[in-house]
């Protein structure tokens, strides 16, 4: 992508919290138009980094810069939304009344009716705040970020909470948004999650970038495969070849954890002729996270 869609950057930041560091170095570009996932382990600095681009921290060394300005500035803060993990709004005021509060902040915002079909809270328009559960409180969060009509978003854990028909039509409207131009910053612990939205990924351990591409890109360092099939080979049997990494059984079916995954297919194949269902996948963004952050760890 060019540098002229970069509309949200980290430069060799660095940030420490008295001893300890939290960043070391740090190198991101977010481009109009894609969803970026930022991921890491519990205390990697994803939080540190996202506060950094919301201009709520200020770096110790390196740039940030939104819009190719700092974060901090009024004219960088009014082409944003956010939706963090604690949100400090009026819990006696009904989600109604929050939509036209935020939509107050903006020159240009989203019409109501577009923020309540965008983040599906036509239920919750008066219910007050402060009496919704946790998941009815992330929904209205949502609605809150999209007040504005962002040119970037950043979603911090966005779907903490929420059941499966309202955590689809979040996706649906990140890949929508992202569609229209607007960039989007998601941090999660649901890998399947960013697997499912993310164009790009940065993988964070111990404060440094160990890893950044596409998903593809990612799954393909790995080489694990994952193969499962129809098979009546008992599970010792097959836990005792020396490619074999792991085995487990669900009912006449079996899977298989493996690096050589053509040796084991023909093992297989050789050891039971009745063998059906075939199927060889490789390793998702959740196998591939584990495997990078280890390696990371060890070098560390």
């Amino acid at each position: 992508m060019a540098q002229a869609d970069v509309v949200a950057m980290l430069a060799a930041v660095g940030k420490n919290y008295g001893k300890l560091v939290a960043l070391d170095a740090v190198d991101v570009n977010v481009h109009r138009g894609e969803v970026f996932a930022l991921l890491g382990p519990n205390g990697a600095g994803k939080t540190t980094a996202i506060s950094l681009l919301l201009g709520l921290l200020k770096p110790d060394a390196g740039v940030a810069s939104l819009f190719g300005m700092p974060p901090e500035t009024f004219a960088a803060r009014r082409r944003i939304g956010s939706m963090l993990q604690t949100a400090g709004v009026p819990e006696t005021l009904t989600i109604g009344e929050l939509i036209e509060l935020f939509r107050s902040y903006y020159p240009a915002p989203r019409t109501v009716a577009d923020i309540v079909e965008l983040a599906g809270v036509a239920d919750l328009l008066n219910r007050r705040y402060g009496k919704l559960s946790g998941g009815q409180q992330r929904r209205a969060q949502f609605a809150l970020a999209l007040a504005g009509k962002a040119e970037i978003l950043f979603l911090d854990e966005p779907t903490t909470g929420l059941d499966i028909e309202a955590r689809e039509t979040m996706w649906r409207t990140i890949r929508s948004l992202a569609r229209e131009g607007c960039a989007i910053v998601l941090t999660t612990h649901y890998l399947e999650e960013a697997e499912a939205l993310a164009d790009r990924v940065s993988v964070l351990a111990r404060g440094r970038i160990v890893a950044s591409g596409s998903v593809q890109q990612m799954r393909a360092r790995v080489a694990q495969r994952r193969i499962r099939c129809l098979s009546g080979l008992a599970e010792t049997t097959v836990a005792a070849w020396p490619e074999v990494r792991s085995v487990e059984r669900d009912g006449e079916r079996i899977e298989i954890v493996t690096d050589a995954a053509e040796a084991v297919v023909r093992q297989l194949l050789f050891e039971d002729t009745n063998l059906s269902e075939l199927e060889v996948r490789r390793a998702g963004l959740a196998e591939a996270f584990v495997e990078i952050t280890k390696v990371a760890a060890d070098a560390a």
